[in-house]
């Protein structure tokens, strides 16, 4: 993936685009990833259809979206969005403060 900064960009934009023919190009706004450019070689449908799982399993990832909602924004049917996030190495199951409990109480449970 090639990267540029905003300065760059407004002195060559022209790379910017051809390097988006071959992957998506990254534009920094200082040292912080801002934007992402992409060529639209098929149809704009198409592109969509291919960002969308892309942008859900990333908001799912972040916490911003739960993984039903998440699934739901890709497209996919919950099992394949389950498997998408899999093949990411995206946590479907996420410790959290509940996690040592949780885990103590089914170990009694398998014990006994």
């Amino acid at each position: 993936m090639y990267a540029t900064n905003v300065r760059e960009l407004k002195k060559n934009p022209s790379r910017a685009l051809r390097e988006a023919e071959h992957a998506p190009v990254l534009i920094l706004k200082g040292s912080v990833p801002h934007a992402v450019l992409l060529h639209l070689e098929r149809s704009l449908a198409e592109t969509e259809g291919a960002l969308r799982p892309a942008l859900a399993a990333a908001l799912y990832r972040d916490g911003v979206l739960s993984l039903g909602a998440a699934a739901n924004l890709s497209g996919m049917v919950l099992g394949d969005f389950v498997s998408h996030l899999g093949a990411l190495g995206i946590d479907i199951v996420r410790p959290d403060e509940t996690t040592a409990k949780e885990s103590a109480d089914l170990s009694t449970w398998l014990s006994s």
